[in-house]
């Protein structure tokens, strides 16, 4: 198996292309990952996520939510991008080694960035439809959860959007007031998305009389709502959660010492998980590779002279000298 992201027909140049790779081994599962695929009139492109997301909608959706003006715009801060692709990248290997281990055939597996950020988007159906919902969010409506604040300081938020009529019927409950169901200002989804200083006004006045938070969580949970502590990465790693799931892992960093790292999202019925391996150096196991696959010591160390191979023991050092 072979999986790349270069810019399409990089390695081509180098006879390492599908097609070339194919005739040495028809059964080669060959992964190319890129901005907008293998083909195609963006496939030149250069991509990175914060661009393949403006490209794709994302950007326009938080502009759409935060009401940014065209001066104040600004992308995401996390890379949503990379993390898609590489995670939609894992299913199609996954499938074509599947299909290989009943065909015994390989096949070139094209994965594009802007194709996953669009099939990750929720709300690219509603948003493709053209049905009018009538003010109604999107069911999947998370960027429409809105922040509170506690007496203790804290900040919380409620995963689910007050203009959605039936949360909003589950909102009046949850906080005894049924009045604001018949309160003109909030009698459909649009009225309320037009009012909605005013609903938040009075969801932070009820949300500011509780002083333990268990008495909130537990007055949410009445309707299945759910309701989140906003936490630093860090705050998270020490909670009793993350302990007891063994969220946070130590690794080895090859200097003496330790790093946390998160660990892995799974658990298995049926096995144990490995404790973390010693991470690798760049390049360390470049030698070991090519003369598992008969490379002549000759060709490797020729390689190696003319900066083909590269490797370094330390994080950012120099490269080893040959």
């Amino acid at each position: 198996m072979i999986v790349e992201n270069f810019r399409p027909g990089t390695l081509a140049r180098f006879g390492l292309g599908y097609e070339q790779v194919k005739e040495f081994n028809p059964s080669v599962v060959y992964v190319s990952m890129s901005g907008y695929g293998q083909t195609g009139p963006w496939r030149n492109r250069p991509a990175y996520a914060p661009t393949v997301q403006a490209e794709t909608g994302l950007t326009d959706i938080l502009r759409d939510h935060y009401g940014f003006v065209d001066d104040a715009l600004r992308n995401d801060a996390c890379s949503h991008g990379d993390v898609y692709m590489g995670l939609h990248g894992v299913i199609a290997v996954l499938a074509a080694l599947q299909q290989r281990s009943r065909t015994g055939e390989g096949q070139h597996v094209d994965v594009s960035m802007a194709a996953t950020m669009l099939a990750v988007n929720e709300r690219a159906g509603e948003q493709l439809s053209g049905i009018d919902g009538n003010g109604e969010p999107p069911a999947l409506s998370a960027p429409e959860s809105h922040i509170f604040h506690l007496p203790d300081g804290r900040h919380v938020t409620i995963a689910a959007s007050p203009i959605y009529s039936p949360v909003f019927v589950s909102y009046c409950s949850m906080m005894r007031r049924t009045d604001l169901l018949t309160d003109p200002r909030f009698a459909t989804a649009n009225l309320r998305r037009q009012n909605l200083n005013a609903l938040l006004a009075e969801m932070r006045a009820w949300i500011l009389t509780f002083n333990d938070l268990d008495e909130l969580q537990a007055q949410v949970s009445e309707r299945e709502l759910a309701i989140g502590v906003v936490r630093s990465t860090n705050e998270l790693a020490e909670s009793e959660w993350a302990k007891h799931w063994g969220a946070i892992v130590d690794v080895d960093d090859r200097a003496g010492g330790t790093l946390r790292m998160p660990g892995p999202p799974w658990r298995f019925s049926g096995a144990t998980l490995p404790p973390p391996g010693v991470p690798a150096f760049q390049g360390e196991h470049n030698v070991e590779l090519l003369a598992e696959r008969n490379i002549d010591p000759a060709v490797i160390q020729s390689l190696r002279k003319r900066g083909v191979l590269l490797s370094r023991r330390t994080p950012r050092g120099a490269f080893d000298e040959v």
